[in-house]
């Protein structure tokens, strides 16, 4: 496969040099560009858009043209390969995924079906859209969900607060429970080789849920499978991005699932984080997105505050702690986007 013409990304994934910090964002083609809301209301609904391969590219693209940004992650969802195990969820406006059959009982755990690949063909073709469309000068960037996020939705049946439901089954069957994590594992094993087969540069997995457990629960429950998912990745050198929201409190944990790049949020200082992986691996991150309802001048005291902690080794990919907010400003997120490329230089 082409080599990406703009390769900082992936450089700063292996801690090679770089001229300058490169910079992506965590959903950012999303609501808050016009050009996606007129894209999604072609598509009629949220599922019928990711699986649309035309529109998915046009999504994925949207940031290269409207931002500058470095990396193009892939327009999909977390939930997408569930339904290929035989899920069934829906999209509801306003409340997000709705399970139609959630896991309730340990027996509903064997009645899920072995991965079925097929199913997510579209997956493989958006990659192999964007990698033609974009004329290969920027990486991009597939993903899936980590195992505990996706088993927290399929228990819940949607999102929630507390994830109490399935905080609950995980004490009460805790075996059930691992065997549950273990299926995903294999299932996103198989998910991500695809997605490097048909051409991504590097794969993150969004561990959106895995803060919410303690750092023992954390260390039992959402940190073997993803050892698991990241042993069993078939690459040559795609980096793999480990990303978990609510990392501060076991993060010397986290550093252990062989990630080439560990992603934060803002609750962790990124000089801490720095300091703990020692030049072994990349860390990305970190700005609150919050700071972007901001003024233009905090956004830049916000970034530079950020790009000074690190200063100026290589092995920093500049993003947010989270996903932009479909009600943000795509002038201020664009300004961002343009004061971390002007002020990183080495």
């Amino acid at each position: 496969m082409d080599k990406p013409v703009n390769d900082l990304f992936l450089r700063a994934c292996r801690r090679e040099p770089v001229e300058r910090t490169p910079i992506w964002l965590m959903r950012q083609a999303g609501r808050y560009m016009p050009q996606y809301q007129q894209l999604r209301k072609e598509a009629g609904d949220f599922i019928s858009f990711y699986k649309n391969v035309d529109l998915s590219v046009k999504a994925t693209l949207l940031p290269k043209d409207l931002l500058g940004v470095d990396a193009l992650i892939i327009f999909s969802d977390i939930l997408t390969p569930l339904e290929a195990v035989g899920v069934e969820f829906e999209f509801r406006e306003g409340e997000g995924p709705v399970f139609k059959n959630p896991i309730n009982t340990p027996e509903d755990i064997l009645k899920l079906k072995p991965f079925d690949q097929s199913q997510v063909w579209f997956v493989g073709e958006i990659i192999k859209g964007v990698n033609r469309a974009s004329n290969r000068e920027l990486p991009t960037i597939g993903f899936c969900g980590a195992p505990f996020t996706l088993a927290a939705y399929m228990i819940e049946g949607r999102t929630s607060k507390d994830f109490k439901k399935a905080k609950a089954f995980m004490y009460n069957y805790p075996d059930a429970f691992k065997e549950l994590l273990d299926k995903l594992a294999d299932m996103l094993i198989l998910y991500l080789n695809f997605q490097i087969e048909s051409g991504a540069d590097a794969v993150q997995i969004f561990d959106s849920w895995g803060g919410y457990l303690s750092p023992e629960d954390y260390k039992e429950f959402a940190l073997p499978p993803i050892n698991k998912i990241i042993k069993g990745i078939r690459r040559e050198d795609q980096p793999v991005i480990h990303f978990t929201k609510g990392v501060a409190g076991f993060f010397e944990y986290m550093i252990t699932s062989g990630a080439d790049v560990y992603g934060i949020d803002w609750m962790m200082d990124i000089g801490k984080a720095k300091e703990m992986v020692k030049g072994q691996f990349a860390i990305q991150g970190n700005l609150d997105p919050t700071v972007l309802y901001a003024d233009k001048g905090v956004i830049r005291k916000k970034a530079l505050e950020i790009l000074d902690k690190w200063g100026k080794d290589t092995g920093h990919i500049f993003n947010l702690g989270h996903g932009l907010m479909p009600d943000m400003d795509m002038e201020k997120v664009k300004y961002l986007v343009q004061v971390v490329k002007e002020e990183s230089w080495r």
